[in-house]
């Protein structure tokens, strides 16, 4: 079975993380490190399984996810680092499209 796992870094990662897999067609879990990092942020990782609908409006989702977490008000918790890992690579979110998000799905479309 195809999966992939998001690692998503920041003080806001475990809500960021439980606010991706309740996204309407994602189908996935999540966990958090135990380990803080310096800074007082979290690392959270979620895994998604499969995804139910077409993957361009889950890709444009999971940016319009992305963009939400990154640009919090400046006293609200944020999210630093999101990167999608799967067998075939691995995508950095921050300067992606979502057509780069689109095709790193496709193998997780039901």
């Amino acid at each position: 079975m195809a999966e992939l796992q998001v690692a998503i870094e920041g003080a806001a990662a475990a809500t960021a993380a439980e606010a991706l897999v309740a996204l309407d067609g994602v189908d996935g879990s999540y966990e958090v490190s135990g380990a803080v990092q310096k800074d007082g942020g979290l690392t959270a990782v979620a895994t998604i399984v499969g995804i139910v609908g077409g993957v361009m409006t889950i890709a444009e989702q999971i940016y319009r996810w992305y963009a939400a977490w990154r640009e919090q008000q400046q006293d609200q918790p944020k999210i630093e680092k999101v990167l999608i890992v799967t067998a075939q690579g691995r995508l950095l979110l921050e300067g992606a499209t979502v057509e780069e998000i689109a095709k790193i799905l496709a193998p997780l479309a039901k």
